[in-house]
Parts: structure tokens; C-alpha cells; sequence
């Protein structure tokens, strides 16, 4: 008997027929005498359509009535998923994220977990009921419902399975696992069988977007055993691990591209002690990532620093600096919104030079302006211009022969 732990995305609960096909799948589960937890996501579009609702009612809506408004979607899957069930004579229960103890900061619309009691799900297990979770939601300990923002679902799963110690966490979702690239960008694109934790992180951080990435970095911290698998197949999906052959004979594994970036630059910042501070802590009070920071050589005692951030922030992270401009004494703002980050990632980077250089003069032959470029020990990324990302990633995969990674 194993407890494993469930996720299903918008994808696979997205109508009637398919919420039953997973209920179909759930149930051989149970019949092997497995303790199952499932975790589901809102339904297809359902957020979305919830969402362009509230900006049609209010385009500047508050944070808080917003996950009011949109934990609802994953409550509709959960009771019409215990429906279905219940409808094969599996003993089931649902519980939204506040009944279930999934207790958060009270950070609305970005909340992080900060605990889970797992009293209710452990007795409803001894009673072996198949337990159902809204992900993508909790509570404060102030009873506030936040959520977790994109991808949340998949945090909640992985933190359920890290708080009840599961023995397997698995990610349904509409890909049959984690391939080198997106398939829809390159044909040739092959799924991996075994991928690091290490490898996947950066791959999500990237915008690979078949997990999100604190779910993966919640996995590696805990040593939570994950599976990527396609909720429409049976077959072997992709398996998350700590460590792989694959580290010691592939130099890049996958390539990425993402659309959500936008670039800031700041012209003739002050170079004082302190200024780069001030600016970055004015956007991260306003809970904006910045990912890539490029600061130019100091000329005339003034720099020039350029940032990117996630282009659904932009609006708010200009209004942050124009605020704050004249005090710095920054004399110009722009920004771009047209561009994309491609990125290449392998753990065999590590022990490869020369890998950053291959891929620089990969796209350089092909007249791709590298605008921005970062580093870590198992990836390179650049910014280009968006119309360039998809042949950029064609050019990439191509290069580093990915077609015939095993």
C-alpha cells in the first residue's frame, strides 16, 4: 500500500466526460489498495473567464476580492470530481484549501504556504476515503482566502505530499512528460525519461511551463519523488530525481523560450552606495520579481541599469520607478515589452566550457542581437527580440543535436 499524492490540471477536469475519465483513472489507484490524495485545478479556461469578469466590473480590482473571486474554480472541480466518484462507489471527500488547513502568508493573489494541518486528510484516509484538494488556494490564520498565483496547484500537491509524507507525487496534465522543447515550436522535440531536480527548476524558471517552479523547489528541498505524466495515456511519463546518468553525458537537456518579459532600463543612475538597493527593494515591496540585472561601466561617476521582470508586472513596476525617479536622479526610463528569453539548460555544463560560447555564435550566424545575457553553473539565457524566440529555439535544439537525446 502506498499513499501517493495526485495532481490534475485545468485540462483534465475541462468538461463532464474528461472530470470521469479521471475518475476512472483514480479508481484503479484505489483498487490497488493505494491511499490516494487528489489535488485538481479549476476547470479548462474557467479562471480566465472569471478574470476577464472582474476587469470588466473593475479594471483595478483588489487584491483580496480576487482570490475571494477565484479560489471558486477549483471548487466546482473538487465537488463535481467527489460527484463523479461517488458515482463508481469510491468513498470520497473534498475540501476547498481553508477547510483543509493549507495555511498561507497573507500575501493575496501570491501567497506562500506556510503550513499544513493534515488532521482532516489523515482521518478521512483511515476511513479510506480518496481525498480531494483544491489547489491553487488557502487560508490565513486570519481565515483571509488567498491564492497561490499560477501554477499553484501544483505547489499544493507537492506541499501536501512533502507534509504527508507521500510516496509519490504525480502531475497529470495534458503533455506526456518533460520533453527538450516545446513540441508545438520544434517537431523534432524528444521526452526525457529522467530529469534533475536541478535541471527541472531551471527549465520551469524558465518558462518550460509544464511545472511551477516552487513546486519543483519544494520537491528538491524535501526529496518528494515526482512523476510529469499525461492524464489522457497510460504511458511512463517523465521521472523528477536527485541525480541521473544523464548529468554525466549530456552537456544541455533542454531549451526554453518565454513570452512573459519585459526589459526596464534605467539611464544615468547615481553610482552611490546603496542606490541599486533602493531601487530593487521599492519593487520587491511591491512583490515584483526581477530576474536579469545588467549594469553598465561607470562613466562620469553614472551607470546605466538594465532589468527584466514579468511583462504582466510592467504596469506596475513603471509606475514604481517613475515615482521614485527624480528622488534617485535617474534621468531616463525605458522599456521594452516585445522581447523573449531563450534559454538552454543541462547539468552537464557544469564540467563543458565553452557551452555559453557555442550557443552565442549559434545565434550570432544567424542574425539573433543578443540584448541581454545571464548565467548560472547549468544554464545560459539571452534576450531577444520576441519575433526571434521560436527560431532561436529551433536553431538551439537543432545545434546541440537534443533530437536524439535518449
Amino acid at each position: 500500500m502506498a499513499l501517493i499524492v495526485q495532481k490534475f490540471g485545468g485540462s483534465s477536469v475541462a468538461d463532464v466526460s474528461k472530470i470521469q475519465n479521471i475518475a476512472q483513472k483514480i479508481s484503479k489507484f484505489y483498487s490497488d489498495n493505494n491511499k490516494i490524495v487528489v489535488v485538481v485545478s479549476a476547470m479548462g479556461d474557467s479562471t480566465d473567464i472569471l478574470l476577464e469578469m472582474a476587469n470588466e466590473i473593475n479594471s483595478h480590482p483588489s487584491s483580496r476580492e480576487m482570490d475571494m473571486l477565484l479560489s471558486t474554480g477549483e471548487q466546482v472541480s473538487i465537488a463535481l470530481l467527489a460527484m463523479a466518484l461517488d458515482a463508481i462507489n469510491i468513498p470520497v471527500i473534498s475540501f476547498t484549501g481553508s477547510q483543509v488547513g493549507i495555511i498561507t502568508d497573507n500575501i493575496h493573489c501570491k501567497a506562500r504556504i506556510n503550513k499544513i494541518v493534515t488532521d482532516k486528510i489523515t482521518c478521512a484516509l483511515d476511513e479510506n476515503k480518496v481525498v480531494i484538494v483544491a489547489g491553487f488556494q488557502g487560508r490565513t490564520i486570519e481565515n483571509e482566502i488567498t491564492t497561490l498565483g499560477r501554477g499553484g496547484s501544483d505547489t499544493t500537491a507537492v506541499a501536501l505530499a512533502t507534509s504527508l509524507n507521500a510516496d509519490l507525487c504525480e502531475i497529470y496534465t495534458d503533455v506526456d512528460g518533460v520533453y527538450t522543447t516545446d513540441p508545438r515550436i520544434v517537431k523534432e522535440a524528444v521526452k526525457l525519461n529522467e530529469i534533475t531536480y536541478d535541471e527541472m527548476l531551471e527549465l520551469a524558471s524558465l518558462g518550460a511551463g509544464v511545472l511551477h517552479p516552487r513546486s519543483v523547489e519544494l520537491a528538491k528541498l524535501y526529496n518528494v519523488p515526482l512523476s510529469v505524466r499525461s492524464s489522457f495515456s497510460n504511458e511512463e511519463g517523465t521521472k523528477v530525481v536527485n541525480t541521473t546518468l544523464l548529468e554525466k553525458e549530456i552537456v544541455v537537456t533542454g531549451v526554453t523560450r518565454d513570452l512573459n518579459v519585459a526589459k526596464i532600463g534605467l539611464f544615468d543612475v547615481p553610482d552611490i552606495p546603496g542606490i541599486a538597493s533602493k531601487i530593487f527593494n521599492f519593487l520587491a515591496n511591491e512583490h515584483i520579481n526581477v530576474d536579469m540585472i545588467v549594469q553598465s561601466a561607470m562613466r562620469n561617476d553614472l551607470n546605466d541599469i538594465a532589468f527584466t521582470i514579468p511583462k504582466d508586472d510592467l504596469n506596475k513596476a513603471l509606475e514604481i520607478i517613475n515615482r521614485i525617479k527624480d528622488d534617485i536622479k535617474i534621468s531616463e526610463v525605458v522599456y521594452a515589452d516585445d522581447v523573449a528569453k531563450v534559454s538552454i539548460v543541462g547539468a552537464g555544463m557544469i564540467t563543458s566550457p565553452g557551452v555559453a560560447a557555442k550557443m552565442f555564435k549559434i545565434l550570432a550566424d544567424n542574425n539573433v542581437n543578443l540584448k541581454m545575457i545571464s548565467t548560472s553553473e547549468i544554464k545560459v539565457s539571452c534576450i531577444v527580440d520576441a519575433d526571434q524566440a521560436d527560431k532561436s529555439v529551433q536553431l538551439l535544439h537543432e545545434s546541440f543535436n537534443l533530437a536524439n537525446l535518449k
